[in-house]
């Protein structure tokens, strides 16, 4: 019989939606494009809801990118704690509404700069989420950012997943040498205060594990050429030769073109702002 994996809310379903997201493991629509165009992608939706203060238009480029935010197929772990963002800063508008005298125009106002703030953080998740280490850095070397640059994003993506397994390590390591409380207390604080203890006893002995861990990890990079192929023209070439921009890039800068241009055009249609109310 087929045995079907069920994901649970657990350290280890933590773990592996952390890497899958750091790998870009689960497809979708950006991680098939060009890295370049990918991050030339997540500038343009970085700067443009700043260009305006149109709550409908705004509300247009909030909806693009949560569209393209599901082509991308980021994980359940990232979304929700997105929601919960989402949620938090709405009851914070209401609350800060009610607090300071304020009234719907108010709210309007807090709410503009939170469609601003979910557009950009809904484009830099579809983007990073779609590049692996070796795609991102490749763009970067590209763009002729600084070789070191290049080489510590690198450096990072690699060295999460090893942060990730001796923090499970080291808890799990801790959880069979120390007794659970006797009893959990009102809500569970006993069992609360006992687990925030633990991680941060954890801090240290995954910091020391991890910095012992460095050197054979920036060792096996600089084999590899990494800080080389980003300063030398042929190092650089021949790293870079992979890179093509194809007529699905092009398609897809013509049509965020194409649906930044009509969101504007809605937005002049309908214009709604702040100071209407």
């Amino acid at each position: 019989m087929i045995r079907k994996q069920h994901d649970v809310l657990s350290v280890e379903w933590v773990k592996l939606e952390l890497l899958r997201t750091a790998y870009a493991t689960r497809g979708g629509l950006l991680s098939r494009l060009d890295p370049r165009v990918v991050l030339g992608w997540y500038l343009v939706f970085a700067v443009v809801p700043w260009l305006t203060h149109n709550i409908v238009t705004l509300a247009a480029l909030f909806t693009i990118t949560a569209v393209t935010v599901l082509l991308s197929r980021v994980g359940p772990l990232v979304l929700g704690l997105f929601t919960i963002g989402l949620v938090m800063e709405s009851v914070y508008l209401f609350a800060a509404a009610w607090m300071f005298d304020g009234d719907l125009r108010t709210i309007m106002s807090l709410l503009t700069l939170t469609l601003k703030l979910g557009v950009i953080s809904l484009a830099s998740m579809a983007a990073f989420v779609s590049l692996d280490p070796e795609k991102l850095s490749d763009a970067l070397i590209s763009l002729h950012a600084p070789p070191l640059l290049s080489f510590g994003v690198s450096y990072g993506y690699r060295m999460l997943p090893i942060m990730m397994d001796e923090f499970h390590t080291i808890i799990d390591g801790y959880r069979l040498r120390s007794a659970p409380p006797s009893r959990r207390g009102i809500l569970g604080w006993r069992s609360l205060l006992h687990l925030s203890l633990m991680l941060v006893r954890s801090f240290y002995p995954m910091m020391l594990n991890t910095a012992k861990r460095t050197r054979t990890t920036v060792e096996a990079l600089e084999t590899r050429g990494f800080t080389f192929a980003g300063e030398n023209a042929l190092g650089r070439e021949i790293r870079l030769a992979g890179l093509r921009v194809g007529p699905a890039d092009i398609g897809l800068l013509v049509s965020t073109a194409a649906l930044i241009a009509a969101a504007f055009l809605l937005g002049s249609q309908f214009p709604v702002y702040s100071r209407d109310f």
